[in-house]
């Protein structure tokens, strides 16, 4: 028996250990987590590991023969925002278009008027609350979107709010800068001049910054143009930002294609992606980020998921939470939309949420698969099986979170006889 002297963390009695590596799966299996850093230091048989460390010496986490994933990364979303659209989702639900809409000073812009009126500290509030809820479904890793700006000063404001989340959530936040998500009311009838203004005064505010890790661009009909996006994300790359885009949602423009052309490290939403788009993808391998909660909502055709994945593309899945076209964070409906929908097998699905969605965010060196040298980031689900994830159709049957080593969220047992109402009772 070794490692005697050094500490350890022992997550045992696996009964199904998800890996999203190689091998996929391993049954009866334990986990050792090195103290103090959270990064996995071995990963093997239940009663191997039991002969390699004296569990009586380590700090020990019994799982009781439930399944072990890694903790789920939503990719994309907006999470931090102020105001709400709850008549725009009405609205469209009656049959009005996004054009209609626009006209009735809704959209985006709606959003932009809202958010620079919310305080940091209400911005604070709301965001945390909503990672609180990503938390409890076993989200460990999310990126979040700036955007709702469209000027420097509530751009920088964004960012702040989700570099202090960062900062004080168990959930890690990877921020995106995405100055360029629509045309702010100011340059209405000057895109040219609001594509200016992101290059040379935003971007280089951006790029000094040490917590930002992206720029994103909403490359799409009625936004911008291909053209346009090509020369932001050209001077954002110069700056050391990573490009995203968000293309080929409305219509197809060819944004995949450039998404290719420019070495973006994903390109998102892609309802209207052509075949060349995905094939380019894959030769440039550019991550696909699927959004089908967005789909649904806006009652669109979704993403050629499995033409993407026959084409050897790593397809992530997203939640897309935002305040407009997808006001919803339920991984579980993300899940049960991937195999509906998308028609994804669960194998594809985990891997979308996890090793993929890392990929998505350039950090499946650290994070994505539960092996050695990686962080600790996991969940253990209260079900039999990991197949329950989409059988329990829209159901969260997370009972335990593991970030980094340390438990962060349990799931709260209903405790009828503590709380005095049992059958009978008056």
């Amino acid at each position: 028996m070794n490692n005697a002297n050094n500490e350890y963390i022992i997550v045992y009695n696996i009964g199904e250990l998800i890996t999203s590596s190689d091998p996929w799966i391993i049954n009866n299996a334990a986990i050792v987590i090195e103290k103090g850093n959270g990064i996995i230091k071995d990963i093997d048989k239940n009663i191997t590991i039991k002969d390699k460390y004296d569990l009586s010496k380590h700090e020990t986490i019994d799982v009781k023969g439930d399944p072990v994933l890694p903790g789920f990364i939503d990719s994309h979303t907006h999470f931090v925002f102020g105001g709400y659209r709850a008549d725009e989702y009405l609205w469209r639900l009656d049959g009005q278009s996004y054009s209609e809409i626009m006209k009735k000073g809704g959209g985006i812009v709606n959003t932009v008027d809202a958010t620079r009126k919310t305080s940091f500290k209400d911005l604070i509030d709301t965001g945390k609350n909503r990672l609180d809820n990503y938390l409890q479904q076993g989200v460990t890793t999310i990126e979040g979107k700036s955007g709702y700006g469209l000027n420097i000063e509530t751009e920088i404001k964004q960012l702040d709010v989700m570099r202090s989340l960062n900062n004080q959530h168990p959930i890690d936040v990877v921020q995106t800068f995405m100055g360029a998500h629509s045309v702010s009311r100011e340059f209405k009838d000057d895109k040219d001049g609001f594509v200016n203004y992101v290059i040379e005064e935003m971007l280089p505010v951006i790029a000094e910054r040490d917590d930002v890790s992206f720029c994103d661009v909403f490359c799409d009909e009625g936004v911008f143009t291909i053209e346009q996006t090509k020369n932001i994300l050209t001077k954002a790359k110069s700056l050391g930002l990573k490009p995203k885009l968000h293309v080929d949602e409305i219509a197809y423009v060819g944004g995949a294609e450039l998404a290719a052309e420019i070495g973006a490290v994903s390109a998102e939403h892609l309802l209207k992606v052509s075949d060349e788009g995905i094939s380019r993808m894959a030769k440039n391998n550019v991550t696909p980020v699927i959004l089908p909660i967005t789909a649904f909502s806006l009652q669109e055709k979704y993403a050629p998921a499995r033409k993407m994945l026959e084409n050897g593309l790593d397809v992530a899945v997203s939640t897309d939470f935002n305040p407009g076209s997808s006001h919803s964070y339920s991984i579980p409906l993300l899940l049960s939309l991937s195999a509906i929908k998308l028609k994804m097998n669960l194998k594809e699905i985990v891997k979308a949420v996890t090793i993929n969605a890392a990929k998505a965010l350039d950090r499946d060196e650290f994070i994505g698969s539960l092996e050695p040298g990686k962080f600790a980031d996991l969940i253990i689900l209260d079900a039999p099986s990991y197949e329950h994830l989409i059988y329990n159709i829209g159901g969260n049957i997370v009972d335990t979170v593991i970030k980094k080593g340390s438990i962060v969220h349990k799931k709260d047992k209903l405790q009828y006889e503590k709380n005095n109402i049992m059958k009978g009772d008056k």
